[in-house]
């Protein structure tokens, strides 16, 4: 089925926090535009013991008139949003779904199967066959196309393996045996979780130590303090204020530089409030990693691991990998393989190269969100880079549709197209 003779200025490919801000920003300009997906939804799937990690001023959706904030939403709720106090995801799911009430017209929470170009823009097909033309797209497929696993548990059957992304809530864990890998935020949660809900839950970690972070300053405490280590969306410091306040200026540094940023800032490290909590989990195994798993006849997982002390054979009932995600363009399997094969990439993970205002090189295909993150910086990890991407984004937008109207456009053509005709 096909929408006849509707040609949109804009398809949103994902309604998450960065889909949600840049629709926002796309109807404020009065533009022909659909969003599609689940509003929020690996938000409103995470357990409900889980907290957000940012700060609630760190956690705002973008509006151009900034009327839709976190603290606006709170009000609504009779709530203070405050520094320092840690909100339930399930707080913050909810805030997006009231954002989107406000900000956002035409959200279709369909799916989107496939983005193929053609002629004039793109060809849009949703999940039930419709399908769609429009002249610009917006990717903002959030992080779950990207989830990591450990390459010795990968393609293990879900009864043995699965990622933190997958769990709502844990308590079906009770009294059960789990191995929870990783060493950030999403690993420490998850396992201090499980143990309180009655499973027996370890770690295992490749680095040496965890890492936590510090009960945040308070936000007004002087000039010096300030100038030491100014407060940003990220965290305090100014290698922090470089990555939230100037993503184009991180843009500018040499390839090289940008990947050695994006591998190690900001790196796994759980939060404050967190740590009571986690002092229950008793089986911390740091320097270790998985070297090979298999199943058990019994319906266990037996894991081979290396550690300080050697190899050693662990028998667990059920493995999390909390290890995050990857942004490589491989795994952005909306994009048809014509339009992947076409663009450029940066990095050694192969994430799809982005220029200015957050257009990849496929004129009118536009990225959101993590893909950006090689090319803008650690923000995009994190729901704050929705404030610089959205307006940015939809400017982007803009400036390609006059381009279009002008015919000034000129088509990369893909991998197909490039190969040589055949020699009669």
């Amino acid at each position: 089925m096909t929408t006849e003779g509707t040609m949109y200025d804009l398809v949103i490919v994902g309604a998450g926090p960065y889909g949600l801000s840049v629709a926002a920003h796309a109807a404020a300009h009065g533009l022909n535009c659909r969003t599609f997906g689940r509003p929020m939804e690996s938000w409103h799937a995470m357990p409900s013991g889980m907290f957000l990690k940012s700060e609630p001023w760190a956690s705002h959706l973008s509006d151009p008139r900034g009327a839709y904030g976190l603290d606006a939403y709170a009000t609504t709720r009779g709530v203070r949003a405050e520094h320092g106090v840690p909100l339930p995801v399930g707080f913050f799911a909810d805030y997006g779904d009231w954002f989107a009430r406000q900000a956002v017209p035409a959200l279709d929470e369909r799916l989107i199967a496939s983005v193929a170009p053609r002629s004039a823009g793109f060809e849009v097909v949703a999940e039930d066959g419709e399908t769609l033309r429009t002249r610009t797209v917006a990717l903002a497929v959030g992080v779950l196309p990207f989830m990591e696993i450990p390459g010795p548990l990968r393609g293990l059957p879900r009864a043995y393996v699965t990622h933190s992304s997958h769990h709502g809530e844990l308590d079906g864990f009770a009294g059960r045996d789990v191995t929870v890998v990783g060493a950030g935020q999403a690993a420490l949660e998850t396992a201090a979780i499980l143990t309180e809900q009655g499973a027996r839950a370890r770690i295992l970690a490749r680095s040496d130590r965890l890492h936590w972070n510090t009960l945040p300053p308070a936000l007004d405490r002087g000039l010096w303090p300030s100038l030491r280590a100014p407060h940003t969306g990220l965290g305090c410091g100014w290698h922090n204020r470089l990555y939230a306040d100037t993503p184009g200026l991180f843009r500018r540094l040499p390839a090289p530089t940008r990947e050695r940023i994006f591998d190690s800032a900001l790196g796994p490290a759980g939060a404050w409030w967190l740590r009571e909590r986690f002092a229950a989990v008793t089986d911390v195994r740091l320097g270790t990693h998985v070297v090979a798993a298999e199943p058990t006849g019994d319906e266990r997982l037996r894991l081979e691991v290396s550690g300080p002390s050697g190899r050693e054979v662990l028998t667990t009932d059920h493995v999390v990998a909390a290890t995050g995600f990857t942004p490589s363009l491989d795994r952005a399997g909306v994009l048809s393989p014509a339009l992947r094969g076409a663009l450029r990439t940066v990095g050694a993970g192969g994430a799809p190269e982005v220029g200015a205002r957050f257009e990849s090189s496929w004129p009118g295909l536009f990225l959101a969100g993590l893909l950006t993150a090689p090319s803008y910086g650690p923000s995009m990890r994190f729901v704050f880079g929705a404030g610089y991407t959205a307006g940015r984004l939809v400017r982007g937008v803009r400036q390609r549709l006059r381009a279009t109207a002008r015919g000034t456009v000129t088509r990369p053509r893909t991998g197909e197209e490039r190969k040589p005709a055949a020699r009669a």
